[in-house]
């Protein structure tokens, strides 16, 4: 199946416009480059109560943000994505608020410590932390999610939460993530490369691991790769985002595999025609909006059995 031709075009303009590439700028450049995406997305639909507030963590405190619809029953932890360089509470706001309403659930979206200041393990510090914090704070039952590095981060707390003795999960949602740090998969031959006009590719997830995982033998820690990790039984139910034309896809792909291997129940929804980010770019990705509903849906039938 093709790329969406909304999708093509979003990153044709972007190609037209002389954006640079990622790997060629700072990380405080790519930040302020990311932050536009708000103004691209625009606003999500009305929630019932939205609060900011903030969790304490090692030595900081860090923001979230509550969207609670009337009627909710359980709480989804969201951690967001741009590879723990980039983004924040403002660019995942629209996404979610469609997944707190379709999902009927409170969503915490938490605004962690970003790498390059804040390298590895300072985010997943705070995400298991903030996880922790919800679980005594917030109604269960509990769910942690995230997109891509988020992916990647909420994958991880999952395994925490089973070595550490909690807190106990219904879920985890995995939407395209980062599981591995191999560069070499096949999908990343096939949408990696420099002459394919998507915004994910082998040398901006090298660039998001450089950042991330500066000291190299953290290329193969468990807790930064969690593909890597050797025991994945006994983890709780995964719904599991695949976009076809993602250097990620393999990721999340294999990732899937070894979690039905282990005995989880798994849930893969996969997009044909979609590029590495559609699920946050709610409104300017028509798409983004119904993957944002069905994994909401299906949120909302597990809380119910």
């Amino acid at each position: 199946m093709p790329l969406d031709p909304t999708a093509l075009a979003f990153f044709e303009a972007g190609r037209a416009a002389g954006l640079p590439r990622l790997d060629e700028m700072t990380p405080q450049q790519a930040r302020d480059g990311f932050a536009n995406l708000f103004e691209i997305i625009g606003p999500g639909p009305a929630v019932d109560c939205v609060e900011d507030l903030t969790i304490p963590v090692a030595g900081a405190e860090i923001s979230a943000r509550r969207y609670k619809p009337a009627g909710t029953r359980g709480t989804i932890v969201w951690l967001h994505g741009g590879g723990w360089v980039l983004g924040g509470l403002e660019v995942s706001d629209a996404m979610c608020r469609i997944l707190a309403i379709s999902a009927q659930a409170t969503v915490l979206s938490v605004g962690y410590r970003l790498a390059p200041e804040h390298p590895f393990p300072v985010p997943l510090e705070d995400c298991f932390t903030a996880l922790r914090w919800v679980a005594e704070n917030e109604a269960g039952p509990l769910i942690i999610g995230g997109d891509s590095a988020g992916g990647n981060l909420a994958a991880v707390c999952a395994v925490r939460a089973r070595d550490r003795g909690g807190p106990a999960l219904a879920a985890q949602l995995l939407i395209y993530p980062a599981t591995d740090t191999d560069l070499t998969t096949p999908s990343y031959r096939e949408h990696g490369g420099d002459e394919v006009p998507l915004s994910l590719g082998t040398r901006e997830m090298a660039w998001f691991y450089n950042h991330y995982l500066p000291d190299k033998a953290d290329w193969s820690n468990p807790e930064a790769a969690p593909l890597r990790t050797a025991d994945l039984t006994g983890l709780p139910p995964a719904i599991v985002v695949i976009a076809e034309y993602d250097a990620l896809r393999d990721d999340g792909t294999r990732y899937a595999e070894r979690l039905a291997e282990a005995g989880a129940e798994v849930t893969v929804l996969t997009y044909d025609d979609q590029p590495h980010g559609f699920f946050t770019l709610v409104n300017a990705f028509p798409t983004g909006n119904k993957a944002v509903a069905a994994v909401g849906a299906a949120v909302r039938a597990l809380i119910a059995s």
